[in-house]
Formats: structure tokens, C-alpha cells, sequence
């Protein structure tokens, strides 16, 4: 490691509440800037990113800022990334850039503007012990994730870069998120013009033309997946599913084959010395 001087970023603390289990509080980042590239929240403060920083999830070795085109796995919401991020050069330990740089608190954020959402390093079990889900793609929180202490909103470290309209490479106009209430219990959603199907979580629509793109798709195009061409592998494709369902029905066939063969021969087996105690019965008679 050099010896750069880490500059401390502001401390915080979390607040115990008696409906939810907190996990270990979080530690400042500190870091130092190279150079003036900002990443931005929908939400102040603007956190400047750059050069080395020491990571209060990794703290036994710095973080350097690089770009790689290969997908990996972030240790710190541990959902898929490519390109940029920070990432350990002794170790396998990769961050987003925007888990490595988020801040404790987030206030003001145009998803969940009445409440400050606080960053925790650990889901939060609902109730009855369910997983934890994002409010904004409606996919599980498995690590880091922002959270309302006031009610039970919360949305991953991605989820929480984007906004309530957005410009994307996929179409010509501005799309803007409809409500969380837009879709109906039990109504599969809109067809999404990035996936082409319908699933659960938030929803970007055209109002120009009928486009719609599901918030967990516009995540991919910040965490790198879209830029460099890969597909999220977290997404089951119709064919994985076809051909998941045909394995099942490959099992059960051999199972229920073995088992008849099984009994077929025990059938057999039985004959066999059924007709060998008849032979012994004639032949001392």
C-alpha cells in the first residue's frame, strides 16, 4: 500500500428499533480522490471516485479503482457487475462502484423522499423469516441494501442510482417510472421491451409510444451488464426452463423405470424359487 494520506468521511450512527433486526453498523469509507470523475445518486451528498480507498467491509486491504470487462459478483449487495469497480489486489473481494462508495444515509431520495434510508451491510428479515425484497426491481436483498427505519421500504445500492425518469440507450424517448401501485395484485405486469416478458417489480414506461422496461432491466444498464453485452444470470430464459423442466421429467421416467425393473426382477427372483422348492418336492417324492 502507499503512503497516500485516506481522507475520513463523515461517521454516523444507526438507530436500534425494537421491530427489526439491525445488523452491524457500517463504518466510514475513507478514500483518496485522483481525479475529478463524481458518481451521483439521485440524492446528495456527491461522493467523489477515484484512487485507493479502505473499505469498512474489507478492511484488511485497500481497494483499487478499475475496469474490467469480465462479470463478476459484488461481495457487497452480491448481485452481477461489469466494468467498473473497485477490487482487492491481493484477494478475490470486488465491489460496485456504487456499493463501495455509497453513503451511510441517503436523504431526500425521489423513490422514498419522506424518510432518510439508511445503508446496511445485511438483509432484513420480514416476517415469519422471508427474504428481504428491493421495493423498486422486486428482486431479494442478499447483502448491502438501503433501508426506511420508519417503515419497510428499501431498495438495493443500484436500484437506489436510478430515478424517476431516465433516458436509456435501449429507446429514443425519456421513460418514467409508474407508480408502485400501477399494477394490480395478480396482474403479471407489461411486457418489457428489453426481456420481451412480464415480471413483478417497478416499471419504466414511454409516454410518447407503449414501451415499457422493467426497473430490473434498467439496472443493468448501470451496473455495466448492458454496456459490455453480458445477460444478468440471475434471469431464467424460457429455453433454461424448458430444459430444467425436461430433466424433471427425465427423472421421474428412470426412477419409475428402475423401480419397475426392480420389481420385475424381484418378481422373477421369487418364481424362480418358488419352482426350485417344487423341483426338491417331486424329486423326494
Amino acid at each position: 500500500m502507499s503512503n497516500k494520506t485516506m481522507r475520513q468521511t463523515t461517521s454516523f450512527h444507526l438507530n436500534r428499533s425494537a421491530s427489526m433486526e439491525v445488523p452491524p453498523p457500517l463504518q466510514p469509507v475513507p478514500f483518496v480522490p485522483k481525479k475529478s470523475h463524481v458518481i451521483e445518486f439521485p440524492t446528495s451528498p456527491q461522493l467523489i471516485l477515484g484512487g485507493e480507498i479502505l473499505h469498512f467491509s474489507h478492511p484488511q486491504h485497500p481497494l483499487s479503482q478499475v475496469t474490467l470487462p469480465d462479470l463478476f459478483t459484488c461481495v457487497g449487495c452480491r448481485e452481477s457487475g461489469a466494468g467498473m469497480r473497485f477490487t482487492c489486489q491481493q484477494c478475490d473481494f470486488q465491489l460496485h462502484e456504487f456499493c463501495a462508495l455509497a453513503p451511510p444515509v441517503l436523504k431526500g431520495h425521489p423513490f422514498h423522499s419522506q424518510h432518510q434510508l439508511v445503508l446496511y451491510s445485511k438483509p432484513v428479515k420480514g416476517t415469519g423469516g422471508s427474504k428481504s425484497k428491493c421495493d423498486v426491481c422486486g428482486k431479494p436483498i442478499k447483502g448491502f441494501g438501503f433501508r426506511c427505519s420508519a417503515c419497510s421500504f428499501q431498495m438495493h445500492p443500484c436500484c437506489a442510482m436510478l430515478s424517476p425518469e431516465m433516458n436509456f440507450a435501449c429507446h429514443s424517448h425519456a421513460l418514467r417510472l409508474l407508480p408502485s401501485n400501477a399494477i394490480s395484485t395478480g396482474d403479471p405486469g407489461f411486457v418489457c421491451g428489453e426481456c420481451k416478458r412480464k415480471r413483478s417489480g417497478r416499471v419504466y414506461h414511454c409516454t410518447v409510444c407503449d414501451y415499457h422496461l422493467h426497473a430490473v432491466c434498467a439496472k443493468n444498464m448501470v451496473n455495466g451488464l448492458n454496456a459490455y453485452g453480458i445477460k444478468d444470470p440471475a434471469k431464467p430464459s424460457m429455453l433454461g426452463t424448458a430444459a430444467r423442466l425436461a430433466s424433471q421429467v427425465v427423472v421421474v421416467f428412470l426412477e419409475g423405470l428402475v423401480e419397475g425393473l426392480a420389481e420385475g426382477v424381484g418378481e422373477v427372483f421369487a418364481q424362480n424359487i418358488a419352482r426350485g422348492r417344487g423341483s426338491n418336492r417331486i424329486r423326494n417324492e
